[in-house]
């Protein structure tokens, strides 16, 4: 994939949402982004604005997480979930529940980490209870914010490389 910078997003089957993103970072660069608190703060923003005053990660299978975002009129919203699954720098299974449920039902994540000579694609595939739920979500403009997280994380990832050489 030589899409570096672009969110492949499609609807899949009848409840389930695929992103795709390549960075180009190595995968357990890339894993910690997604399972350290002080860097997910960095990324995982909504729109301009918005803030994570909470971050809260238990990175074990049954442990729990827990992100509040809250936006410059004081407006939040919270999210939490439970680790199913963990492989470290592989794979994260994790459930997903919005304090104010704007789509039915608890959600099942499970990102898929693979790296390829230094870089690394991020898979993740998001489980509806409900294709109306899953169409919801897909209605809601979810797509940009999605992107520009990522468009965070791959920031966030080439100031903490070192530099390469050139020549």
């Amino acid at each position: 994939m030589a899409n570096t910078g672009s969110l492949k997003l499609t609807a899949h089957g009848d409840r389930e949402i695929v992103m795709i993103r390549e960075f180009d970072a190595p995968r357990n660069m890339v894993f910690e982004a997604l399972t350290k608190p002080e860097l997910v703060r960095q990324w995982l923003l909504g729109p301009p604005g918005w803030t994570m005053p909470v971050c809260e990660i238990d990175l074990r299978v049954g442990g729990f997480y827990r992100y509040v975002w809250r936006n410059q009129n004081g407006e939040q919203m919270g999210m939490s979930g439970v680790y199913r699954e963990i492989v470290p720098p592989e794979r994260i299974v994790q459930t997903e529940v919005f304090d104010e449920p704007w789509y039915p039902g608890e959600a099942v994540g499970t990102a898929v980490l693979i790296e390829e000579r230094g870089s690394t694609t991020l898979t993740t595939t998001v489980l509806y209870a409900s294709k109306e739920a899953r169409d919801g979500v897909l209605k809601s403009g979810m797509e940009s914010g999605v992107a520009m997280g990522y468009d965070r994380l791959e920031a966030l990832l080439q100031a903490s490389q070192p530099k390469r050489k050139v020549g």
